[in-house]
């Protein structure tokens, strides 16, 4: 245990959905040092759900920015900016550890009431947001997000790391393996997807398995690849749209996970469930992946994996899970 005494911690890691998973350690290492403090995180509102889900975390305060810069005049957009403020000056904290680094999480941990911590100006993701900490860390940007979250958690709350990297949603989330395979075809970006011939082929082999495809989406454009997908693999299925902690709930079920580098694959990951990570515009070693399951990831930044190597390492991440 630290000598520090903490009694009040606030986070701030709104966004991506890869993002606030990769900061779930650093929130489990936390209460483990201070295991009677209120830790509050402020999180992006699609995202609440599963920052929820953390045993670890006392108060969430969901942040809408996403939403308000949509209406940034609007009345309805003010008042509820003046109620998210309020929210986060609701209490005086300790700490507070904005571990996103950007110009408008800075503007966030500016807001609150206590010692905010974030990184240097050569770590910061954005140099600006450095101005606006009380104090700094520099933290190696080569290393992994998950890393570079707890170690400036750990150099804010003065403690030294000791355990592996721990998710903390297994007491919340734990179910038996199903028999059906969760396909993540959908990315935000294009340069991360994956040829709709090569899931259609990966999800045919897997139908003829007798295993179930589910197909889940996130928005319109996703949801029509989904239909296209379902409609030339045998019994496939799409789900209804699902806030998040159902659709963590369905990852945590699964017999396996096959998926391009998008927030849902770091989700199960940290749910341990057998996974093949699909890499063709990103770079693994800084945010690829991490769990305890056997995990397999393919492919790198330029280089798009063929149907054969995602099925041979599909193939070895099964036979390591069934031993």
């Amino acid at each position: 245990m630290t000598g520090m005494r903490m009694t009040d911690i606030l986070f701030i890691k709104t966004s991506s959905l890869g993002d606030v998973i990769h900061h779930m350690p650093a929130v489990t290492e936390a209460r483990r040092q201070y295991p009677d403090a209120h830790i509050a995180w402020v999180v992006e509102e699609a995202f609440a759900p599963l920052a929820r889900l953390h045993p670890g975390v006392s108060t969430v305060i969901p942040v809408a920015s996403r939403r308000w810069r949509r209406a940034p005049f609007a009345a309805s957009t003010w008042r509820e900016v003046g109620a998210f403020r309020a929210a986060v000056r609701a209490r005086s904290y300790d700490a507070v550890i904005d571990t996103q680094g950007l110009a408008r999480t800075a503007l966030i941990a500016r807001a609150a009431r206590g010692t905010r911590y974030g990184y240097d100006t050569a770590s910061v993701r954005e140099r600006v947001a450095a101005w606006f900490y009380d104090r700094t860390f520099r933290v190696g940007r080569q290393l992994h997000a998950i890393e570079r979250n707890r170690v400036l958690t750990a150099l804010a709350l003065g403690y030294t790391m000791r355990f592996p990297p721990d998710y903390g949603l297994q007491e919340r989330i734990a179910q038996m393996p199903g028999h059906y395979a969760v396909l993540l075809h959908a990315t935000a970006q294009a340069g991360k997807e994956w040829p709709e011939a090569n899931w259609i082929a990966l999800g045919g082999q897997i139908a003829a398995r007798g295993i179930e495809v589910l197909l889940p989406w996130g928005n319109d454009r996703e949801r029509d690849r989904a239909e296209r997908l379902k409609a030339a693999i045998p019994g496939a299925r799409v789900p209804a749209r699902q806030p998040l902690d159902a659709v963590a709930a369905m990852l945590a079920g699964a017999r396996f996970v096959v998926g391009v580098d998008t927030g849902l694959v770091h989700l199960a990951a940290a749910l341990n469930v057998p996974l093949v990570a699909i890499f063709t515009g990103s770079v693994p070693a800084l945010t690829g992946p991490v769990g305890t399951a056997p995990l397999a990831v393919v492919g790198a930044q330029g280089l798009v994996p063929s149907v054969g190597e995602v099925a041979k390492a599909l193939v070895q991440v099964e036979a390591e899970a069934s031993r």
